[in-house]
């Protein structure tokens, strides 16, 4: 079975790991290894601080604490997407509110943002689908005439960009995953970068149980969102070869590109020409005049050893978020269709032209028979 992402863990990041072992750093309490990671990673995506954590879903849910986003609150989130983004605004007792997507880069639709602002509405969380990035500049300046905060959830884009600058650098929090399937991985663990000083300041505070001193003594209920110190080891020893990893991941969707581009039906993935898009993961939508649908493809490469993912199921159809009170049912209907219809296809990006050949030859022959 060719894999959807199958890790790429080498000699380097196994060494790191084991001297960070040697030097003790087994919590996220002890060491440099968590601050230079912190550092390197902030400055990379253009930002002064940088805040580990244990997950990409802490990472959101640390930010909208750090907000200061509650109850009576809503936050305006890409409808596609990881429940992830939504659990962050349930979990700190506010309401999503899901923004239907536009069918070229599959983000959120920046037209439909304006009238789903309301009194009650505080931040917005884009969400930069399967590594293209939304396009931030414009929704700055639409979170700006409505004093919204900006949550950017970067899960899927390290190393993406908008007219040269770096996703997680727009917003005024801005969320990374590290799990095993992103672009460089400590296996589990996340990252909070911000050119704020009093948010980084409140989440540092936030993430270690909001330790204070006398050292028992506790203002604020805080959470133990901390990163250790191998997993930053790990961190550190992918970290050096990011470029190189986007570079494959792009010269993977190229040879996708190659392959698929005249197959009737197969809608491919765009790169705006003022996105750098990362490619996380290879994703195409199956339309009508493919000749069958997304579900039949999957069986057929299924037959021939080849591992598929469906795309998300948007946030308006979730259950655990329909039966909060209170919950908008916001129709998206494109973000729908996306669930119907679309899939990604391996994306490891050490996948060999021979490899993306043969899984192309598949969906040829799945749309033939």
């Amino acid at each position: 079975m060719i894999p959807v992402f199958e890790p790429v863990i080498g000699e380097d990041e196994i060494n790191a790991v084991v001297a960070a072992l040697r030097r003790g750093e087994i919590s996220g309490s002890f060491g440099e290894t968590i601050p230079a990671f912190e550092r390197e990673f902030a400055a990379y995506v253009g930002c002064r601080y940088g805040v580990a954590v244990t997950s990409g879903t802490t990472a959101l849910h640390l930010a909208v604490a750090a907000a200061g986003i509650g109850p009576g609150d809503e936050v305006l989130v890409s409808a596609s997407t990881n429940i992830a983004t939504a659990l962050a605004v349930i979990h700190n007792g506010a309401l999503p509110v899901p923004v239907d997507s536009e069918p070229v880069t599959w983000n959120l639709n920046l037209d439909l943002i304006e009238p789903l602002v309301t009194p009650r509405t505080r931040a917005i969380i884009p969400v930069h689908l399967y590594g293209h990035p939304v396009d931030m500049d414009r929704l700055m300046d639409i979170a700006r005439r409505h004093n919204l905060i900006v949550i950017e959830d970067c899960a899927e884009s390290h190393g993406a960009t908008v007219r040269g600058r770096m996703t997680g650098s727009f917003g005024d929090l801005n969320c990374f995953s590290f799990y095993a399937n992103k672009i460089i991985t400590t296996g589990e663990g996340g990252m909070v970068t911000t050119n704020d000083a009093a948010f980084a300041e409140k989440m540092r505070l936030l993430r270690n149980l909001a330790f204070t001193q006398p050292r028992f003594w506790h203002q604020l209920a805080g959470y133990n969102y901390r990163m250790t110190g191998f997993q930053a080891a790990l961190g550190r020893a992918q970290f050096a070869k990011i470029e190189s990893i986007i570079a494959d991941k792009r010269r993977v969707a190229q040879t996708y590109n190659k392959y698929l581009r005249d197959i009737p039906g197969i809608q491919l993935p765009a790169e705006l020409d003022w996105a750098r898009n990362v490619y996380w993961m290879y994703g195409v939508v199956v339309q009508p005049e493919f000749g069958v649908t997304r579900d039949q493809l999957v069986a057929a490469l299924k037959r021939d050893g080849i591992e598929t993912r469906t795309f998300f199921c948007p946030m308006n159809q979730q259950p655990c978020l329909q039966s909060i009170p209170g919950f908008r049912a916001v129709p998206c209907p494109v973000a729908d269709q996306l669930w119907e219809r679309g899939l990604y296809l391996p994306s490891t990006h050490t996948l060999s032209e021979e490899t993306i050949k043969h899984i192309a030859a598949s969906i040829h022959h799945a749309a033939e028979h």
